[in-house]
């Protein structure tokens, strides 16, 4: 299922949950169609892409999040002290993730939700600029990398070849796991490096899969092991066909699951490793 048909799907779902107050549903239907608008002409484009249907998914969440932070009560009911309440519980790990642990992505509930349009649409808007008064976000928090002496247990625990092959495929690239899930056979090309005689493999990294912020590029193949981990996958790949058959989903669990087993940690903050920290290691 593309972005598309992916954020088609899961709207339709949101705003049909009749276990979700009527109010706020109204609310985040005006809001995607102000939304919608939005990105086509910002980005002049004439139809969504894959890049604005990742955003929309991402309210998606969200919003259901928020929801249930705030007990299905509607939006423009909401006091001061109910949003005071919620960003406390936020900043001091009361809410926690569905791994038990305090949300690391505050700051996109923030900015795109308390301080941005959805409020502003419930006419709350200043009141979460008050309670939002001593908020500061970390910019200056550590960069978190991985050493290759520990970035290479974790392929060494995977399940499967692809698995593997994703692995070494954002550490060799460094690009965004979402866009290498994307490639197909026909973005990669087989050389042999001039100057050491070895193979190698050129990787297209096409506008229509990045990030916007990110430049349309080919790189080239460092390492060995993803060299040899491309030669065994490409021949039995059409050259439209995916190269990975699963989604961001399960690479999030697989990645979950090397880090458990092989017990690697990030430098300096010994946090547990996550595809972004690959990107910068």
């Amino acid at each position: 299922m593309g972005r598309k048909e992916a954020y088609q799907k899961s709207k339709a779902l949101l705003l049909t949950d009749k276990s979700i107050c009527l109010e706020n549903r109204r609310l985040w239907k005006d809001f995607f169609e102000l939304q919608e608008r939005k990105l086509k002409r910002i980005n002049n484009l004439a139809r969504l892409d894959e890049a604005a249907y990742k955003t929309l998914n991402q309210y998606i969440g969200r919003f259901k999040n928020v929801n249930t932070w705030f007990q299905n009560k509607s939006w423009t009911a909401l006091t001061k002290e109910d949003i005071q309440k919620v960003y406390d519980d936020l900043e001091d790990g009361v809410i926690k993730n569905r791994f038990g642990k305090r949300y690391e992505d505050r700051k996109s509930y923030y900015t795109k939700v308390f301080k941005s349009k959805p409020f502003k649409m419930a006419g709350k808007l200043e009141l979460a600029e008050e309670v939002f008064e001593f908020y500061r976000p970390q910019d200056n928090a550590d960069v978190n990398f991985i050493a290759y002496e520990d970035f290479i247990q974790l392929p060494v625990v995977t399940q499967t070849l692809l698995q593997k092959l994703l692995l070494w495929l954002a550490w060799d690239i460094g690009e965004n796991v979402g866009s290498l899930l994307q490639l197909t056979k026909r973005d990669f090309r087989r050389q042999i490096n001039p100057h050491t005689q070895e193979p190698e493999y050129l990787v297209q990294l096409r506008k229509e899969i990045l990030k916007r912020s990110r430049r349309p590029r080919v790189e080239i193949t460092n390492y060995t092991e993803t060299t040899q981990l491309l030669d065994a996958v490409l021949p039995d790949k059409a050259d439209d066909e995916l190269i990975f058959h699963f989604g961001h989903r399960q690479a999030l669990k697989f990645m979950a699951h090397c880090v458990n087993a092989s017990g690697v940690r990030c430098t300096p903050t010994g946090k547990r490793p996550t595809y972004k920290d690959l990107r910068s290691s």
